[in-house]
């Protein structure tokens, strides 16, 4: 017994001491997690909510006043150019072009009886010249044989009263053709008149038939069969029967912060996701960049908000999709990531290793010497990264190095001066590294992180 008693003292105190080296050994090391720099492609993005929208849309509007009898569409259903959308009542409008027919009709029949009686008159006349003709010839030879004093004088007179009576019906004949042309034509320019009413009332007609100018959806009915419309007064919802949107060239109108807004440009390649469609990513370009801030709570731009509010405010953003897909429908929400900046194998580390230090923090503090908050007020931190290196010793040693950087990615961030490629930097842990002093000495952290169990 005294034997087992003796072991396990000897065991325990053999461990205190492994214990107690290991504790020496370490004392003043910081642990650290590390990583080496590696070149990357980066790409800077910047995401905005909104909602999917069509670059063109139109509201089919009543162009009468009239019950609707039937809609040929429901709200959803994809339409084509000329498509019949919907009949508003005609029934007088109908009346009007039958009647408008008829009276043409009838015009062009009394046309044709002018024009026969110009024929007519046209006939009197030849007839009347040829008349003319002969008692010219008549009055001719009377005129020589009463000359010679073989003709007696009551046949020379007849003779010139038959020539007299002839020349008065040429002229007769010639006023009756006039006449009758003239009632052609006058016909004609009625018929003209009441051609260009049957025109309007056509008009009319078409106009309680409401058809699509486009092909597109329609996505707002707000008439019903049977209610009454009236004539485009903008103001009353009744004028509007339903609102077709052009889906050809599908937008995603989404809003961005205002710090971000400075960096998108047009032409720009983004990234659309709709919520709706998941899996789905769609690619297009920025065709648009709002110049107004909008108040995030309301939507209202700030040139027409009368309070002085100070909230977070947004911009609008139009992204076009480059290929729209039909499943598409107009105020699906959507999420776009546009891409401002883009580097290709650039040297970038993770912004987490990135930190503000002050020099003046790894002085001492202690008697004759200046404290480091009253130096660190004197200096400006600079940006940088701790680099692992080794000392003569062999020992790891944290060194601060300031770095300036580029673009930022998504975890990463790129460097641009200060170090190079394969050096091993610091970081983390978060704390640590915001304590971390300049020279310190550290150790690399190996152990493998928590994974937190789910709960049953």
């Amino acid at each position: 017994m005294k034997k087992i008693i003796l072991i396990v003292v000897a065991v325990l105190v053999t461990a205190g001491l492994v214990g107690f080296f290991i504790y020496r050994q370490q004392a003043g090391y910081t642990k650290v997690l590390t990583a080496k720099l590696a070149k990357q492609d980066l790409a800077t993005v910047v995401s905005g909510t909104g909602q999917i929208k069509p670059a063109t849309y139109v509201t089919v509007g009543a162009n009468v006043m009239g019950r609707v009898t039937h809609f040929y569409v429901k709200e959803g259903d994809t339409v084509k150019k000329g498509q019949t959308l919907a009949q508003i009542e005609n029934v007088q409008q109908a009346a009007n072009v039958d009647a408008q027919q008829a009276t043409i009709a009838a015009a062009k029949t009394d046309i044709a009886s002018y024009i026969a009686a110009e024929k007519t008159a046209e006939a009197n006349l030849e007839h009347a010249k040829a008349d003319l003709e002969q008692k010219k010839l008549d009055w001719d030879r009377a005129q020589a044989l009463f000359k010679d004093g073989i003709m007696a004088k009551q046949d020379y007179d007849a003779k010139k009263a038959a020539y007299d009576l002839d020349v008065a019906s040429v002229s007769q004949a010639v006023a009756g053709l006039n006449q009758a042309k003239a009632q052609t034509d006058s016909a004609r320019g009625h018929l003209g008149t009441q051609v260009a009413t049957l025109r309007a009332n056509q008009d009319m007609l078409n106009k309680t038939i409401a058809v699509a100018p486009f092909d597109g959806i329609v996505t707002n009915m707000p008439v019903k069969e049977g209610e009454t419309v009236v004539i485009g007064i903008q103001n009353t919802a009744g004028s509007v029967l339903m609102t077709l949107a052009d889906m050809s060239v599908v937008t995603a109108e989404v809003k961005v912060d205002e710090t971000d807004i400075v960096n998108i440009q047009l032409g720009q390649p983004a990234e659309v996701t709709v919520d709706a469609l998941p899996g789905k990513i769609f690619k297009g370009h920025v065709t648009l960049v709002g110049d107004q801030a909008l108040l995030r709570s309301t939507g209202i731009a700030t040139s027409q908000s009368t309070t002085g509010t100070e909230e977070a405010k947004d911009f609008k953003v139009v992204v076009t999709l480059d290929n729209p897909d039909s499943s598409l429908r107009p105020g699906l929400s959507t999420t776009a990531k546009i891409t401002t900046a883009h580097k290709s194998g650039v040297l970038s580390l993770p912004i987490q290793a990135l930190t503000m230090h002050n020099p003046a923090d790894d002085k001492p503090t202690g008697s004759g010497v200046q404290a480091a908050s009253t130096s660190s007020s004197k200096s400006e931190a600079i940006q940088g990264v701790f680099v692992i290196d080794k000392d003569k010793n062999s020992k790891l040693r944290a060194k601060f190095v300031p770095v300036t950087t580029g673009i930022t990615g998504a975890t990463d961030i790129e460097v641009t001066s200060g170090l190079t490629e394969g050096q091993e930097i610091v970081i983390g842990p978060f704390k640590t590294l915001r304590a971390l002093k300049n020279n310190a000495l550290v150790k690399r952290d190996t152990a493998k992180p928590v994974t937190p169990t789910p709960s049953s």
